[in-house]
């Protein structure tokens, strides 16, 4: 059985009949208690989807988190991937050609020092900076600049080496992180994925796909282990619901 993903966290005490009908089936038919299919998302409903969740694995092999709540993750390994928005297709131009000028850096790697680089150095000039500035942002400026030029075009974006800096300025449409998490629909390739890390600092990237509760990103300044001051451009994957500021539409 196919149920699409209803676009929004499904906790205790849900009042859609229809969706829960549809998860008690789903967890009687896998082996996970013997519930009545009755629409009532009760103790025994909550209780079975932890048991489901401490025994499967999200479609990149991690264990689901036992909270008993169904997000897009948990939907995806109960009802199928396909039950889940996935998509690779880029609906705007100038994010269409920002995605290229990321995929054309790959590889890049800091030379010389922290920060340092010939293409670190160009990314940085981008917004007004020399080198030994973290890069993350002004590599997403870069590629953003180098589209816009493409189009002949202004480059929308906020010219700023600071992450929170382009989110609080930014006059594009703003995706918040409580609003993707719950509906991963909103999610799109070629958006802007921003980190908040606290105490001022932060973490930014390009969508490149969507797949359900993941995103695979293009970014800068990080490493294999997803951190923020890493040596180069990486794609990566990342969980939605990790990314706790938000997205930006240009």
């Amino acid at each position: 059985m196919i149920m699409k993903y209803p676009g929004r966290l499904i906790k205790k005490n849900e009042q859609d009949k229809a969706i829960v009908k549809a998860i008690q089936t789903q967890l009687n038919e896998k082996g996970y208690g013997i519930i009545d299919v009755d629409g009532d998302f009760g103790n025994k409903t909550f209780s079975a989807i932890k048991l489901f969740q401490t025994q499967n694995t999200d479609q990149n092999g991690n264990l689901l988190v036992p909270d008993g709540v169904i997000g897009a993750i948990t939907w995806a390994v109960l009802f199928g991937i396909k039950s889940v928005p996935q998509t690779s297709n880029v609906k705007k131009k100038l994010s269409e050609k920002a995605i290229d000028s990321a995929l054309s850096q790959l590889g890049v790697r800091e030379k010389g020092g922290a920060n340092c680089g010939p293409e670190v150095e160009m990314y940085l000039k981008s917004v007004g900076l020399g080198k030994g500035h973290p890069w993350c942002m002004a590599f997403v400026y870069w590629c953003f600049d180098k589209a816009a030029k493409e189009l002949g075009n202004p480059n929308p974006l906020v010219k700023t080496c600071g992450v929170l800096n382009g989110w609080n300025k930014a006059t594009c449409t703003k995706i918040k992180a409580v609003d993707s998490k719950n509906n991963p629909a909103l999610v799109q390739p070629g958006q802007i994925f921003i980190i908040d890390h606290g105490g001022g600092y932060g973490h930014t990237g390009i969508v490149k796909s969507v797949n359900g509760g993941f995103i695979k990103t293009i970014e800068g300044n990080t490493n294999d282990n997803h951190t923020r001051e890493g040596i180069g451009v990486f794609e990566l994957t990342r969980k939605i619901k990790d990314i706790n500021k938000g997205f930006l539409q240009y």
